[in-house]
């Protein structure tokens, strides 16, 4: 059986991810840390399987050196990150250790293991990298103009790989994705907030006046599109990952109210309402995925006002999983500065 390693695994994306690959058949070693963001409710259906393992290590620990060997993976998939913009103007200093020294010892280890073995890393990172886009979109030749922590650390991420690819002939690939809603998403992220909100009888919080701008991809066809890059991507790309539909917070708000008025009974308190920005927020991300759709031949599948009520379903049916989380990770309010 074809063995992948996923890390990060415990996540958002890289267990919407594992879904995707033991569905095709490969053998999942998950890599998880097992911070605040991670959590074994993701894989549960997966637990008993004889095509999945879990094993707990940070991408920092010089084991994953021995983890990697041992499993010989004829793939890497790293999505293990601190992701939320948010905390990373708060606490910047564990961005860079994850994002930044994380990602150099996976290098270090990569390169080694790929000498006599092969395989290919794929680095997945954000369109955040490239900053404000206030018009047009943003192509892979796009230069990088990170604005908080956590986007310049992703930044330092992405130039690294690609360093090693010039400079040790590593097999690596890198994507930039666009931002992702869908089951699974911790709640400190806008949509999976809201959506406790709407079910717990508390306001919408939206930061300024609503006017961000992001481009909205489901998560499941942002992993079809990695699964589309392991298998027909050019060592040494960069691919762009987005759905080319872009929608304001504000906007996000109010689609969510539609849904769930179809679904469940509203209650007084939930209603938007406006809070003090963070610092340095971005007005607006886009995401040019031409490259994409034209060499590998992906096209997301799901639009947005689908995609939405299937988040909102999933959630509904799956309030167990808001009981898995810390409460004050859900209910606190970072980025202040």
């Amino acid at each position: 059986m074809k063995k992948i390693i996923v890390t990060g695994g415990l996540g958002f994306i890289g267990s919407n991810l594992i879904d995707l690959l033991i569905s095709k058949d490969y053998y999942v070693i998950n890599i998880d840390k097992v911070s605040y963001s991670s959590n074994f409710y993701n894989v549960k259906e997966h637990r008993n399987s004889r095509k999945y393992k879990f094993v707990k290590c940070d991408i920092k620990d010089k084991k994953i050196k021995k983890i990697i060997f041992s499993h010989k993976p004829l793939a890497i998939f790293n999505l293990a990150a601190e992701t939320h913009v948010d905390r990373s103007i708060d606490n910047p200093e564990s961005f860079i250790q994850s994002n930044i020294v994380g990602v150099y010892n996976l290098l270090e280890c990569f390169k080694e293991f790929s000498k006599k073995n092969k395989s290919k890393l794929i680095h997945i990172s954000t369109d955040e990298v490239y900053g404000d886009i206030l018009t047009g979109r943003s192509a892979e030749d796009y230069p990088y103009q990170p604005s908080s922590p956590y986007a310049a650390s992703k930044a330092a991420s992405d130039h690294l790989v690609s360093s090693y690819v010039r400079t040790y002939k590593i097999p690596a690939i890198i994507t930039n994705c666009s931002n992702n809603y869908g089951p699974k998403q911790h709640p400190e992220k806008l949509i999976p907030k809201l959506i406790y909100n709407i079910l717990n009888n508390k306001p919408l919080p939206i930061y300024g006046k609503g006017t961000n701008s992001r481009e909205w991809i489901y998560v499941k066809d942002h992993c079809e599109a990695l699964l589309k890059v392991l298998i027909k991507g050019k060592v040494g790309q960069f691919y762009n990952i987005g759905s080319n539909k872009n929608l304001n917070n504000l906007q996000v708000s109010k689609k969510l109210i539609k849904v769930s008025k179809n679904l469940i009974k509203l209650k007084d308190k939930v209603k938007i309402i406006f809070i003090k920005d963070r610092p340095g927020h971005d007005i607006r991300y886009a995401l040019n995925s031409n490259k994409i759709k034209n060499k590998l031949g992906w096209l997301p599948r799901t639009n947005f006002d689908h995609g939405i009520k299937l988040t909102f379903d999933w959630y509904n049916k799956n309030k167990n999983y808001y009981k898995s989380l810390s409460k004050k990770d859900i209910v606190k309010r970072l980025g202040k500065g």
